[in-house]
C-alpha cells in the first residue's frame, strides 16, 4: 500500500491512498470506510498509532477501487510530509562502506546514532532555510523506516514486525558545525557535537508519500539517490548527480538497526529511524559543493518516491513570522 500526505481542498491535513499513479483521497475513502478514523488522520503517525489501522486501510481502498472511486492526480493536492509529529528522530551515521571511505574513516564496529527533533521536519517543496552562521549546507538522501508497533529490546528476527513501512528522508547538514576538516575555514571549528549541524530548523525533508513493507524490500536492494540543482552560474538549473546507491549496501540493515536501537531505546509507533547516506556528499567533493539560497536538491528512493526542496536565506524563510 503507498499512501500520500496533502492537505485537501478545506486546508486539512489528510491521507490519501495511491493506486496505479492516482491519488484516492481521504474524501473518497470516506465513502467506503466503515469506522471513518482513518480518512481523519492527518499524518502516517496518527494512522499507526491505532490498532489494526493497516488491515482496516487496505479494506478501505479495495472497496473504493471495486467501487470505482474516482482517482486525481497528486499534483493538483498540496504535498505534506508524511510524517509530521514523530515522537523520536533517531538517525544513524556512517551507515554506507562508501560514505565511510570518502570521509576517509574506518567503519564503525557497531551503529553511530544521533538525532534530529520534529522542528527539522519540512515537506516536499517547502524551503530549506540556510540558518546564519553557517557557509556549508550539505544534502543527504536517506531511508526512513517509520515505526507501527512498539519496539523494545526485540531481536533482529522480529524486528521487521515493528516496522510499518518507510519514506525518504534529507538529512541537511551544515558541515563547518559538524567539525567536518573539509569545510572549515581557517580558525573555524566545530561544536564538538551535531546538535545544530543536524538539528537546526528544516534540516529534514519528509517526502508526501509512505509505503508498506509489503512493496518494497531495502535488503533486496532499492537505488537512492540525490541531486544538486544549481540556482546561479552556467549550469542554472541543470541537475547534477551526487549520490548513486543502494540500500542494500548499508553496514547495518534496517532489522539490526531496529534491534540495536531497542535495546536501551524504546522505540514507539510513529517514531522514525533515519538509516544513513550513500557516497556522494557535497563536503567530499574537490573542490567542495555546498547549498546556497536559490539551489534545489533532489532526493528519490526507488520505489518509494521523492521529496525536492529549495534553499532559501535565514532572512528569506518564508515560515520567519508564522
Amino acid at each position: 500500500m503507498r499512501l500520500y500526505a496533502h492537505q485537501d481542498r478545506a486546508g486539512q491535513d489528510r491521507i490519501g491512498a495511491l493506486v496505479d499513479g492516482g491519488l484516492l483521497t481521504a474524501g473518497q475513502l470516506r465513502k467506503h470506510e466503515r469506522d471513518g478514523w482513518a480518512t481523519d488522520a492527518q499524518s502516517v503517525c496518527c494512522l499507526v498509532n491505532v490498532d489494526g489501522w493497516r488491515v482496516d486501510l487496505e479494506t478501505t481502498v479495495r472497496r473504493a477501487i471495486v467501487k470505482g472511486a474516482p482517482r486525481i492526480d497528486p499534483e493538483r493536492r498540496r504535498p505534506l510530509p508524511a510524517l509530521q509529529h514523530p515522537g523520536k528522530i533517531v538517525c544513524v551515521g556512517l551507515n554506507y562502506g562508501d560514505h565511510v571511505a570518502e570521509g576517509g574513516r574506518a567503519a564503525p564496529d557497531r551503529p553511530l546514532l544521533f538525532a534530529k527533533f520534529g522542528n527539522t521536519i519540512v515537506g516536499d517543496g517547502e524551503a530549506i532555510v540556510r540558518p546564519p552562521g553557517t557557509h556549508a549546507l550539505d544534502l543527504e538522501v536517506e531511508l526512513g523506516v517509520v515505526i507501527g508497533t512498539r519496539a523494545r529490546r526485540v531481536s533482529e528476527d522480529d524486528a521487521m514486525s515493528h516496522v510499518a513501512g518507510y519514506v525518504v528522508a534529507n538529512d541537511v547538514s551544515a558541515r563547518d558545525w559538524q567539525g567536518t576538516p573539509q569545510a572549515l575555514h581557517d580558525g573555524e571549528k566545530g561544536d564538538g557535537q551535531w546538535l545544530r549541524a543536524k538539528g537546526s530548523d528544516t534540516f529534514l525533508p519528509i517526502g508526501p508519500t509512505f509505503v508498506t513493507p509489503d512493496e518494497v524490500d531495502p535488503a533486496a536492494g532499492l537505488a537512492i539517490r540525490s541531486w544538486h540543482i544549481p540556482g546561479t552560474g552556467d549550469g542554472a538549473g541543470v541537475p547534477v548527480l551526487m549520490q548513486d546507491g543502494s540500500t542494500a549496501d548499508m553496514l547495518f540493515d534496517v532489522p539490526q538497526l531496529i534491534s540495536f536501537i531497542s535495546r536501551q531505546i524504546t522505540l514507539d509507533p510513529g517514531d522514525l529511524v533515519v538509516t544513513g547516506t550513500p557516497a556522494g556528499v557535497g563536503v567530499f567533493r574537490d573542490p567542495p559543493v555546498f547549498l546556497a539560497p536559490g539551489d534545489r536538491v533532489r532526493c528519490e528512493i526507488e520505489g518509494i518516491g521523492v521529496v525536492e526542496n529549495p534553499v532559501v536565506d535565514w532572512a528569506d524563510d518564508p515560515r520567519r513570522d508564522a
